[in-house]
């Protein structure tokens, strides 16, 4: 597997994404599984493939689809790699409201009354990233709706990059409304700029992003396994 996260130029986010590839190998053991990132940080895409031979699977470790997950990537990893396969991305996926979810609930309290994972009368809203592509701004949609289901409550939506609604708007909308706390569920995987403007939005409290998390990396688990049944090859159920 070559595991293809975007990069950020904040030192936390590699970080994050060795410790769900960590998770990752514990899950699989058997499975070889290499590091790299489209831009910023090393290894790149193409430091990994010059280290591999033999059949490969790139799993973009991207939430949504967007030029990184639908073109990037793919023809990066098919020119370097022949005959290499790209899975597709992590997201929109129940195992990532279940990771929300937790990320959620283990919010600590910071202060009585401040902090803390969301109550019955707070809003919960997903913050993303964004996409220019309709597509990727879909996906973000779809996500909200499966935290929904897995939270029990309305969960709206907003964008801190591209597109809109913007997740400042939200936020404020949402006070308007009369939530008593206004609660941002970071629809990010590692650290970096998105995370400083969710923090950054008026929202009373973020969680952090979904990060090495068991049910993250199961799913990239099922995204190479998907991807690698393309193949013909038989796979691995995990």
């Amino acid at each position: 597997m070559l595991a293809v996260a975007h990069g950020t130029r904040d030192p936390a986010g590699p970080v994050v994404v060795r410790e769900l590839l960590a998770r990752v190998r514990a899950l699989r053991p058997s499975l070889r599984v290499a590091e790299a990132y489209g831009e910023l940080v090393s290894p790149s895409l193409e430091e990994a493939a010059a280290a591999l031979d033999g059949p490969v699977v790139a799993v973009p470790l991207l939430l949504g689809r967007g030029y990184h997950a639908l073109i990037d990537i793919p023809e990066r990893a098919g020119r370097l790699l022949p005959g290499a396969v790209t899975a597709r991305p992590l997201g929109p996926d129940a195992l990532l409201a279940d990771a929300l979810a937790g990320r959620l609930g283990a919010m600590p309290s910071v202060r009585r009354g401040d902090g803390g994972p969301p109550r019955p009368r707070d809003t919960v809203v997903l913050g993303a990233a964004g996409s220019a592509d309709p597509a990727g701004a879909e996906d973000v949609r779809a996500a909200a709706r499966l935290l929904a289901r897995r939270l029990r409550r309305p969960v709206p939506y907003g964008f801190v990059a591209a597109g809109g609604p913007s997740l400042d708007e939200v936020v404020a909308e949402r006070r308007r409304c009369g939530a008593e706390r206004v609660v941002v569920a970071s629809y990010l995987l590692a650290p970096g700029r998105f995370l400083d403007r969710m923090r950054a939005c008026g929202a009373d409290a973020v969680s952090a992003p979904i990060g090495a998390h068991d049910a993250a990396a199961r799913l990239v688990l099922r995204r190479y396994d998907e991807a690698r049944s393309r193949t013909g090859e038989p796979v691995r159920v995990c």
